[in-house]
């Protein structure tokens, strides 16, 4: 973790997608949302914000069509109305893709906003929704420095053995064409609060860390620093997620435009959001929907429950090519630090790693309580962590400003 800064302070964060904008104030010193929220359905009929603060749930009906700007100007006046604008000392923005253009965080100037719209050609969905967040917030929020934090920062320490693809070389040197990894502030906070854990310094420590949600990803870590990672030029690629395939045959697009007729659109549709669990089960995106269905006996919920964790357990043992030894396996995001169902059908297909499941430790590691879930006489453990990547971007985003 970076290193806290001295006085108390709060930092806005904000995660901009295309239809949604997440938002908290954290305190920088513990980590704690002081208040924290959803926009979501922007530029639809029923668009609305959704927020916690002093433990009750409030919800804010937006008029019909209104977008990012109206949803931070609603932000602004909520921020204003209990009077926690006073203590605001930045903007956080979490930016997806980052290129090779930015190797860590950065306070926003014109030069930086220049390099993420360049790097938004990568993830258009992504970036063109980063810079309307960041492009409203300057708006509204002029008397605050505003700080990009980019999720594939924390994987530009891999080598080019592991992010470069086996495509002509031209395609890298002309458009960036190479695997770039995301969820870099999860993997670089569990990472992290792992070592503290364990009481191992992170210098000379080796994890693999699974990120598991609706976007799934893993990265093996050596000595603190990332050194391969299962996503690549876009969230696309390798595990199976919630609507995501992960890895296919690129061969695939051929058949799917020659034979089936299918445009560029329905491709990019059927792999992003039609297929993963929610393609193989046919019910459900969501973990504890298939979970249930499975449990009751549904043979596709079970094969979408195999697939996952298989895929998981293959791309997990990968990584002790790039680590050798591995001190700890972590599992963290809404799946891994949830399913203990998950974990457990993961830890058995690994077994020959020397990690001993704990059946009652894996059970009591849920909604959000960290902790090991190996057992004492393993080689290698195993352990829960809950992420916090709204904190790490509030403690670059406060570190990063606090000498202005």
């Amino acid at each position: 973790m970076p290193t806290l800064p001295n006085n108390p302070n709060h930092v806005l964060v904000l995660n901009c997608g295309s239809s949604s904008l997440k938002f908290a104030i954290i305190d920088v010193n513990t980590g704690n949302d002081i208040i924290s929220g959803l926009a979501e359905r922007l530029g639809d009929d029923a668009p609305s914000i959704k927020y916690k603060f002093k433990g009750e749930k409030t919800t804010i009906k937006l008029a019909a069509n209104q977008a990012h700007a109206h949803a931070i100007d609603t932000l602004v006046d909520l921020i204003k109305d209990h009077n926690l604008d006073e203590q605001l000392v930045a903007v956080g923005h979490r930016v997806v893709h980052g290129g090779e253009h930015f190797t860590q965080s950065v306070l926003i100037d014109e030069h930086v906003i220049a390099g993420i719209k360049q790097a938004a050609t990568l993830a258009p969905l992504h970036g063109h929704a980063n810079l309307l967040g960041i492009s409203s917030a300057q708006a509204s929020f002029k008397n605050l420095p505003q700080v990009a934090v980019f999720d594939t920062a924390f994987h530009q320490t891999m080598d080019e053995v592991a992010y470069l693809y086996a495509l002509p070389y031209q395609l890298y040197k002309d458009f960036g064409v190479r695997r770039y990894g995301f969820h870099g502030t999860s993997h670089f906070y569990v990472a992290g609060q792992t070592a503290k854990l364990l009481a191992l310094p992170i210098e000379n420590s080796n994890f693999i860390s699974a990120h598991l949600g609706n976007g799934c990803s893993v990265c093996a870590i050596k000595n603190g620093k990332s050194v391969d990672t299962s996503m690549g030029l876009t969230p696309l690629e390798g595990l199976v997620m919630g609507t995501r395939c992960g890895d296919i045959d690129p061969g695939l697009f051929n058949f799917l435009t020659t034979q089936l007729n299918y445009t560029a659109q329905q491709i990019d549709d059927l792999l992003n959001q039609k297929s993963g669990l929610l393609g193989i089960s046919e019910l459900s995106n969501d973990c504890r929907t298939i979970e249930e269905a499975a449990i009751a006996g549904n043979s596709q919920a079970m094969l979408a429950l195999n697939m996952f964790c298989y895929r998981l357990a293959k791309q997990i043992a990968a990584y002790m090519v790039p680590l050798q030894k591995l001190d700890a396996l972590i599992f963290t995001g809404g799946i891994g630090e949830n399913s203990d169902i998950i974990r457990g059908k993961v830890l058995t297909q690994l077994a020959f790693l020397g990690i001993n499941l704990d059946p009652q430790a894996n059970l009591d590691a849920r909604f959000g309580q960290a902790g090991l879930i190996s057992a004492a006489n393993s080689t290698s453990k195993a352990v829960v962590m809950p992420t916090n990547e709204e904190w790490v971007i509030a403690l670059d985003a406060a570190n990063i400003t606090k000498e202005l």
